[in-house]
């Protein structure tokens, strides 16, 4: 599929900013929603001949209706308050229920098969309307700049695609580095949790290394007295920059220090130098963000479902949202995503890998990115999703 819908520059107000175990986006299955729900007004429409499948997000603008610093809180309004009968026995406005909220500004980029022909300015009229008719990750939609067909077999096309697209990060599927790293932690401990592995991916994590200042602060001054080589100092450097902290110090580093006379003007230096070797819970440290197991703008991200139940028939099954749909329990399933930047995409498979589509098999509801190049992953043992189990009691 060579041929895109650009709808660009979506602004949206009062989005759903929470997805499962995480929060400043909505899930990814809410703009497959948004595309899908596009795709049956289609069918039923003048224009039936034409196909829409997949959406690729890109984010220009994002802000979630918090406070507070790094610990931030969800604002939470009621409107209208309360009516006289709503009021509990003691006359109190029955609590709120949270809910995050965001204002956004995105383009969606949709697959489309179709020749428009001198069709094109009505049918971008009558998709203008129906988006505006629709909500967007239970947003209210309050602009679109602009929607054009483009087919990026013609290279200008593709760079000026590029163009429309910018600045802007698109959403990307990075399931595969999660499954890689997992297996890397399973071959090292074979009890490790995949959920772990998740989080090494989506928490801030800091490790302490004891404070060398004065370290680094010695050598130096040596080396520029000409009293050791530089390739100490260039050894004790590495080290430092080399993160997480462990105790593998330079063989150069430690030889020195055990020449080093014990004298008044070398006691601080000393001191600090058995700290480091032997750090106990008196030591001074600085505290240093551990680095993702991959490179990037690392995220986690929600990307569908896991059936937990079978199908039931919708009369066994009571407040469902219609009298007919069978329904089936399902948890929310948890990945690994990546915000790149559109600047970073060279060619039209970058533009096709950046889709989303929808993906069933057996228990799974998932929307994933088709790479090119890649093998599909997916089995029952895969190792690049999380099923959302959470023990509240």
């Amino acid at each position: 599929m060579s041929q895109y819908i650009l709808i660009n520059r979506v602004k949206v107000q009062n989005a759903n900013a929470v997805a499962g175990f995480t929060w400043g986006f909505p899930a990814i299955s809410h703009f497959m929603g948004f595309t899908h729900a596009l795709s049956i007004k289609l069918n039923k429409s003048c224009f039936s001949d034409f196909l829409i499948s997949g959406c690729a997000v890109i984010s220009h603008q994002h802000n979630p209706h918090t406070y507070g610093g790094y610990e931030a809180l969800f604002s939470q309004t009621k409107n209208p308050g309360a009516m006289p009968c709503e009021k509990d026995k003691a006359g109190k406005n029955p609590s709120v229920i949270e809910e995050g909220k965001m204002n956004m500004t995105v383009s969606l980029l949709i697959g489309f098969d179709g020749f428009l022909g001198n069709q094109a300015n009505i049918f971008i009229e009558w998709l203008k309307k129906q988006c505006l008719m629709q909500r967007l990750a239970g947003g209210t939609i309050l602009n679109i700049d602009s929607i054009q067909v483009f087919d990026i077999t013609d290279k200008n096309k593709f760079y000026l695609l590029k163009r429309k697209l910018l600045p802007g990060f698109a959403l990307m599927d990075r399931s595969i580095d999660l499954a890689q790293y997992h297996e890397k932690n399973l071959a090292d401990n074979s009890a490790a949790e995949l959920l772990d592995s998740w989080l090494d991916f989506a928490a801030l994590k800091q490790k302490a290394r004891p404070k060398s200042n004065l370290i680094s602060k010695h050598l130096n001054m040596q080396v520029k007295s000409a009293s050791i080589q530089d390739r100490v100092l260039h050894d004790w450097i590495t080290h430092l920059e080399r993160i997480p902290y462990d105790l593998n110090v330079p063989t150069s580093v430690i030889k020195y220090f055990e020449t080093l006379e014990q004298n008044k003007s070398n006691k601080a230096v000393l001191e600090q130098w058995q700290h480091y070797l032997q750090p106990t819970d008196k030591s001074s440290a600085d505290w240093e963000y551990l680095p993702k197991p991959s490179s990037g703008y690392l995220v986690p991200i929600m990307t569908g479902y896991k059936a937990i139940s079978q199908v039931y028939d919708n009369i066994d099954i009571e407040s469902t949202r219609d009298s007919k749909t069978p329904v089936c329990f399902v948890e929310a399933v948890h990945s690994i995503g990546e915000w790149r930047g559109v600047n970073n995409f060279r060619n039209a498979e970058d533009i096709a890998s950046s889709l989303w589509h929808y993906e069933h098999k057996k228990h799974w509801y998932l929307c994933k990115q088709h790479l090119i190049n890649q093998p599909d992953m997916l089995d029952e043992s895969d190792s690049t999703i999380i099923t959302e189990i959470l023990d509240l009691s």
